[in-house]
């Protein structure tokens, strides 16, 4: 996971080339993680306020690597980045861009670049 995280951040503004699925869902993961760890110490020190706004901050600070890495993981299954916005089609469409995130890596070299490692 901290190979994955590091890969993310060091790739942050790298919207072409591939990752993998399991640096996709690390990266989600310790995201998660990280919003739940904020979140429980400001709770328990009655921060509520503070744990907002760390968690915004800390959002907004990785939005952009955040879709990099999206894209990236759309281009490992040989879809174009521009299938992201599908997400703003009423009701359907993050089921599609989650399906697609749950898709198997191309097991060879595609149109945008080689097998990420």
């Amino acid at each position: 996971m901290i190979e994955a995280y590091k890969k993310f951040l060091r790739n942050y503004t790298n919207f072409s080339g591939r990752s993998t699925r399991s640096d996709y869902w690390w990266v989600v993961l310790a995201n998660f993680l990280i919003g739940f760890v904020i979140g429980f110490i400001c709770g328990l020190t009655g921060q509520v306020q503070l744990a907002k706004t760390i968690t915004t901050v800390y959002e907004l600070a990785i939005i952009v690597p955040a879709i990099a890495l999206v894209i990236r993981r759309l281009h490992d299954i040989n879809k174009s980045g521009w299938y992201y916005f599908m997400f703003l089609i009423p009701i359907v469409g993050w089921i599609i861009v989650l399906v697609y995130l749950c898709t198997p890596s191309v097991n060879e070299n595609n149109n945008y670049g080689p097998i990420a490692e």
